[in-house]
């Protein structure tokens, strides 16, 4: 026999099978025991919700020759025809690939026919929102005045792209995204029909990222059935298999926004584009990343609500500490309210990155949450200012800036090539450190040496303690095969970060106004 998708293998048969929809599914059984079935009924939802589904069910209950408390038997020959597809009185059209005037003037051809067997005719059209004007236009009078034997089942996705004169004459039900802790269950229940080993926490972390379609759930788990045949499905192994951003890429991305490094975050979204990662996705996975960070800055132990590994609990734990929650909930704001536009906006990288440049500069924001934002900003810089006794200074009239010399730089060849295989230290280097390393600039000091230098307390403490000075140097000399000494500093609140030359961009040539030579 050939092999069938789990998506399909598992798909409700009955009413009681539906997962998600009780509201629907109550109001559809109530109406079949008591024989008040509309003419015509319209299924609004995002995919994977179980419109088609339901609608199956329906035709074949309002056909089947013995109900059960409103569902159909599925064992009459009438439920039968229907599961196999070969019965004449149900007729699914796919309105995506049949839109056109001709292809509705069939049904309304066909609905002068009483049905050949079974009590109704039930015309299902899928993705009726594809129907042309003119084809809505045929359709609307035999909509508004079908016979008695004939019922219309519209599917779609985009309810407001159907007219109101198709809405107005339809039973509207609208199908809501299903619970995470409802897809959870049905995928822990269909692995165990199927004898899967797997962990409670990799399928609500499925069903997290199915983003409320039960189909998208059970494709998910089906790929990492696949990947592991015969294998245990851990939390790990369900994140390397799906390719999913791990929460370092998150935190790395989140470090750039904080410190206003565009250029930087620009790249690491154009890296994930050309790695065939979806930004908007990205933008979703990493406003959840935002939401732990907070849930983290509470310092109680949410393992289980954070669902989240042991080395990536040690990171969120170390990042928790670098952020004040009014940042953290004006980050979410900005991207809840971005994900709401990506929906219906098509230039959806350049609303992205135009956004993450709103973020990265709250100086360019108008919004209160920006304003209040700048003010912290400030505060902290007024504060260092009166602990150094430096008053601020007064205003001057401006002069005209003297064109600026080439900064040259000597660089030993052994800091060349610890530069140049910095992202491969970075990735050798354990977490949290890694992360550290990531995120400071890789500069020179004045003895010569290489200088890491980190703009916030929580990195430069974690880094400057000498067992983790230690492993770096020792990472330096396995990887370049020479011994280097490396010094760290930590920039001080409103200190000018030019002053350190960023080692990796003067290489790569992005600091137009810095010659390197090398000695």
């Amino acid at each position: 026999m050939a092999y069938i998708a789990l998506y399909r293998k598992f798909r409700p048969s009955t009413f009681d099978e539906v997962k998600g929809q009780d509201a629907v599914v109550t109001t559809l059984r109530n109406q079949l025991r008591t024989g008040r079935i509309g003419h015509a009924y319209c299924f609004n939802g995002t995919r994977g919700t179980g419109k088609t589904s339901v609608a199956k069910i329906l035709a074949k209950a309002i056909n089947c020759e013995n109900p059960v408390d409103g569902n159909p038997c599925n064992e009459c020959a009438m439920c039968k025809s229907i599961n196999d597809g070969s019965s004449m009185n149900v007729v699914e059209l796919d309105a995506a690939s049949n839109n056109g005037v001709a292809n509705i003037r069939e049904i309304v051809d066909e609905v002068r026919y009483y049905p050949t067997e079974g009590k109704y005719k039930v015309y299902i059209i899928d993705e009726v929102h594809m129907l042309s004007t003119g084809a809505f236009n045929a359709l609307l009078k035999t909509l508004e005045e079908p016979p008695s034997y004939v019922v219309f089942i519209l599917a779609t996705t985009e309810v407001h792209a159907i007219p109101i004169t198709i809405l107005s004459r339809c039973q509207r039900y609208d199908f809501k995204r299903i619970r995470v802790e409802t897809i959870t269950d049905r995928l822990l229940e269909l692995c165990d029909r199927e004898e899967i080993a797997t962990e409670e926490k990799a399928m609500r972390y499925v069903a997290r990222l199915a983003d409320g379609s039960m189909r998208d759930a059970l494709s998910l788990l089906e790929r990492c059935v696949s990947y592991y045949a015969g294998e245990e499905l851990t939390y790990d192994r369900i994140l390397e298999v799906l390719g999913t951003v791990d929460v370092e890429t998150f935190a790395l991305a989140l470090r750039y926004i904080h410190d206003g490094k565009i250029p930087k975050i620009i790249r690491l979204l154009d890296e994930m584009t050309v790695a065939g990662r979806e930004l908007p996705r990205f933008i979703v996975d990493l406003t959840w990343y935002l939401r732990n960070l907070l849930l983290a800055q509470s310092g109680e132990d949410l393992s289980e609500a954070l669902e989240m590994s042991g080395e990536q609990m040690k990171l969120l734990a170390h990042e928790a500490k670098v952020y004040a929650p009014e940042e953290l909930m004006r980050y979410i704001s900005v991207l809840c309210e971005l994900t709401n536009r990506l929906r219906h906006e098509s230039q959806k990288r350049v609303l992205i990155e135009m956004t993450v440049v709103r973020l990265c500069r709250p100086q360019v924001d108008i919004d209160n949450e920006a304003v209040l934002d700048r003010i912290r900003r400030l505060e902290n810089e007024l504060a260092v200012l009166r602990k150094t006794g430096i008053s601020a200074p007064a205003a001057e009239p401006e002069e005209e800036e003297a064109p600026k010399e080439k900064l040259k730089i000597a660089l030993p060849e052994d800091i060349l090539d610890v530069v140049k295989n910095w992202p491969t230290l970075c990735n050798m280097a354990p977490q949290p450190a890694r992360l550290a390393m990531k995120v400071c600039t890789p500069s020179l000091s004045r003895s010569g040496n290489l200088l890491l230098v980190f703009t916030t307390s929580t990195d430069f403490n974690l880094i400057n303690s000498m067992n983790h000075i230690e492993q770096v140097e020792k990472t330096i000399e396995k990887v370049i095969h020479h011994k280097v000494t490396v010094e760290v500093e930590q920039l001080k609140e409103g200190e000018d970060p030019g002053k350190y030359v960023d080692l990796s961009d003067a290489i790569a040539g992005r600091l137009g106004d810095v010659e390197v030579e090398i000695i």
